[in-house]
């Protein structure tokens, strides 16, 4: 790191401490939010910083000059985070941000138009990003990592301030979404509860209101938590309005979707084409989907346990386990097609032992009391319209529609 001259780093805090007093002066917002930007990492940003390592008395500058003078309870901890960010110190480079962040709220609150939300949007977004480096410092270092906890109760702070009526409002969706992204981190999504409940149940509220950007966020995050909540069809509107709403040139933003959406579509009996999953990367499903357009109970296994660890991961192996029986309703079909076309009038008469060795083609290796559960369940279900003939142990199969479609509805619980 190359310091400047003593005359060069006072020119430089100079010129940054002018240009956050023009910004607010001017309400240029776009020029306000690169001055927070840390994590962008920027030339300018930098330089700033290592003046403020080297002139090591910035605050005389705060104080000496009533234009600055009346910011310095944002200006003096944010000099602090930022010498501390550019050294490497995150834990104390959070600490101060923190501390800037909560004056920043306080002048922010005593401006009555928006005119700032981008700059709080960067506050909101440095601050999570900030105190998860901070958290894998304190934990590399073996103390306890709770800066993203942290941020997490700063946050509700804001989103507490834009809650109300008045043009800030708008700005609260984009901090919700902040606060999804710590949650799931930390495996507290309980806590989205309170926050969902304020957007969609306070009148002061109209969620078309708010920026495209942040509805498909909220949008791809609360359908995530109805697929833990195996809530499909909730899960199914909420990605999908995530997915046709996406800017179509973020296929990154797209495949994180249709991570969550193919799941939720193939437990409604919808499968993807096979060009959706090359076009995105998401060939881990392509097996799956074999699986279910067969009746390959085989096949399905040996994909849950190929990409185990991804699907564990991202949270929809039990999702996509309990196709199972939707692989069994295919494998009965294709048994009761073949019948049908041997001998059309007994083909909605399906003897267990049949299905019994088909299950051992495939190597999967069941007894017969073991397929009368499956089939018992299947009919149960809605999978399979019919009933058993206990004694012949045969299923008799409705001779209208013995297979019912799913139809965009999930299997029946």
């Amino acid at each position: 790191m190359a310091y400047p001259s003593m005359g060069e780093a006072h020119r430089r805090i100079t010129d940054y401490l002018n240009n956050f007093s023009d910004a607010v002066s001017y309400q240029d917002v776009a020029s306000l939010a690169q001055l927070f930007s840390f994590s962008s990492n920027s030339p300018p940003l930098l330089s700033v910083a290592d003046a403020l390592n080297f002139f090591q008395d910035a605050n005389r500058l705060i104080k000496q000059s009533e234009k600055f003078s009346q910011y310095g309870e944002i200006l003096a901890p944010l000099f602090r985070s930022l010498q501390s960010y550019r050294t490497g110190n995150l834990v104390d480079a959070y600490h101060a941000f923190e501390k800037f962040a909560n004056a920043f709220i306080q002048e922010f609150r005593n401006w009555e138009s928006a005119w700032a939300l981008e700059a709080l949007y960067v506050i909101a977004y440095e601050i999570r990003v900030l105190a998860e480096r901070a958290d894998r410092e304190l934990a590399s270092n073996g103390k306890s990592p709770e800066k993203l906890k942290g941020a997490g109760s700063f946050l509700m702070k804001v989103f507490g301030v834009l809650a109300g009526k008045g043009p800030k409002r708008v700005g609260a969706l984009y901090v919700t979404c902040q606060l999804f992204k710590i949650y799931f981190k930390l495996g507290t999504v309980h806590l989205c509860r309170s926050v969902i409940r304020s957007i969609e149940t306070a009148r002061i509220f109209d969620f078309e209101e708010f920026p495209r950007r942040d509805k498909v966020t909220y949008m791809y995050y609360t359908g995530r938590l109805e697929v833990f909540n195996e809530n499909f069809p909730a899960a199914d509107h909420k990605l999908s309005y995530a997915l046709t709403h996406c800017n179509p040139l973020r296929e990154a933003n797209i495949r994180m979707i249709l991570k969550y959406l193919i799941p939720v579509k193939l437990s409604l009996g919808i499968l993807p084409e096979t060009s959706l999953l090359e076009k995105y990367n998401l060939l881990e499903y392509h097996n799956v989907v074999q699986a279910l357009k067969r009746g390959d109970l085989r096949l399905l296994r040996h994909a849950l346990q190929e990409h185990e660890d991804q699907f564990l991961r991202s949270g929809v192996y039990l999702v996509l386990e309990k196709l199972e029986l939707q692989v069994y309703q295919r494998l009965v079909k294709k048994i009761y097609f073949i019948q049908k076309q041997k001998d059309p009038s007994k083909a909605h008469q399906l003897k267990l032992e049949v299905i019994v060795k088909a299950l051992k083609w495939l190597e999967m290796d069941m007894d017969l009391d073991e397929v009368e559960c499956i089939m018992t369940i299947l009919i149960y279900k809605n999978l399979v319209k019919g009933y058993f003939a206990h004694k012949s142990k045969v299923v008799v199969l409705s001779k209208q529609d013995p297979f019912p479609k799913l139809n965009g509805k999930p299997v029946n619980s």
